[in-house]
């Protein structure tokens, strides 16, 4: 990936005060993509994203939140081409009868939610619902990919390959390869965990060339790259921390090419939050993503679990809550988002059928060659022009 800028600031230290120094990084809104001098046809156009033994038609991923998947969604997701991923700590593994607690947490008014969400996410998690839902899954026909916190890896990991899952993810909001503890049986090996699953296993969260590269190290099959964009994250705010989206997925990429060109070994890099339209998609790509995961817009389908509502997986902790419950509406089904035809203007809907377009339009034949299209800053790009679209609140304003 190029990134163009004339006054070179991109691998300039800029110093804060004292001996502090930074760097100047990029988000997804100011970055643009360039066309060169080849388009194509969109029948030319290749989405396919290959993990494991499991190829998708297209490289979009389901984000491990209950306002998302939900066992029936993440069927859904699966037949229509794409893969969902269920939260193994969420509410459909600590309740049987999960459709009551939905409608309690969409029901709270913006006082009493986080209170009740703390409330609700004290029931233990039961290894009994684990395998049931993982069966739920695969019994439909589903591919059925998990997600625990690395606490936790360790137990849930082997109940759920046991299960039959088929990927496995370790996630948070920052997954380092080891996790120290005062208390050992709290220690986490990421190492040694991987090396114990039969499964692929996808690793997150990161941001910088030298975890991603760490966790390409020890095994991982998949690392997620990105800390605080989410819709309903809140830990850039709580914590501080994160790096933007465009920078964070091309300083991983370049790990992954690093480590492919020593080892042969491709770990695939997956941008994870921070996209909400079908640019966003196409812009983590063109940055070096190989697939991307993203929540809010699934849950605008009418299948999500949240009923119009989303919440981040930190939302219920019940010292530090990092996220916050947002109400998206319900834009259409499923396939109207996934693939269309949209029937709005703004990019919320026809998420594939965005990214094979822009393909077309920059001559991208595949994935490879999309990561490879010409990148530049372009701090403006959503507001030249745009006077009217955003006095009227329409397209690309609202």
């Amino acid at each position: 990936m190029q990134l163009k800028d004339q006054n070179e600031t991109t691998q300039k230290s800029i110093p804060i005060g004292g001996r502090k120094q930074a760097r100047q990084t990029y988000g997804f809104d100011e970055i643009s993509l360039v066309p060169g001098k080849i388009t194509l046809d969109l029948e030319l156009c290749d989405t396919s994203f290959i993990l494991g033994k499991h190829k998708f038609d297209f490289p979009i991923l389901a984000s491990a939140m209950d306002s998302v998947v939900s066992p029936k969604a993440a069927v859904e997701i699966s037949k229509l081409g794409g893969l969902g991923v269920l939260n193994l700590q969420g509410i459909y593994t600590r309740y049987e009868n999960h459709k009551e607690i939905l409608k309690k947490i969409t029901d709270a008014d913006n006082e009493s939610f986080v209170s009740l969400m703390q409330e609700i996410y004290q029931e233990p998690v039961k290894d009994e619902l684990i395998q049931k839902k993982i069966k739920e899954i695969k019994s439909a026909g589903g591919i059925c990919a998990v997600s625990c916190t690395p606490n936790l890896a360790n137990s849930y990991g082997p109940v759920a390959q046991n299960a039959d899952a088929d990927i496995f993810v370790v996630q948070s909001t920052v997954v380092s390869v080891e996790h120290r503890s005062q208390d050992k049986s709290a220690c986490f090996n990421l190492k040694d965990f991987i090396q114990k699953m039969k499964i692929p296993v996808i690793v997150g969260n990161c941001v910088t060339y030298e975890v991603a590269l760490e966790h390409m190290k020890v095994g991982a099959s998949a690392v997620l790259v990105g800390i605080g964009p989410g819709a309903a994250c809140t830990s850039r705010g709580v914590l501080g921390i994160g790096v933007p989206m465009a920078t964070s997925i091309a300083d991983c990429a370049a790990a992954r090419d690093d480590y492919f060109s020593k080892t042969g070994r491709y770990v695939h890099i997956i941008a994870d939050g921070g996209m909400s339209v079908g640019g966003d998609i196409c812009k983590a790509i063109a940055c070096g993503a190989d697939a991307v995961m993203i929540g809010s817009p699934f849950a605008k389908a009418k299948e999500a679990p949240g009923n119009g509502y989303h919440w981040g997986m930190a939302t219920p902790s019940p010292v530090l809550p990092r996220g916050t419950r947002i109400k998206v509406g319900s834009i259409g089904t499923l396939k109207e988002i996934l693939l269309g035809p949209a029937r709005f203007d703004d990019g919320s809907q026809n998420l594939v059928g965005a990214l094979k377009t822009s393909m077309a339009t920059l001559g991208a034949q595949n994935i490879k060659e999309m990561q490879q299209v010409e990148v530049v800053i372009a701090p403006s790009i959503l507001t030249e022009g745009k006077v009217f679209q955003k006095a009227q609140k329409l397209g690309m304003g609202k």
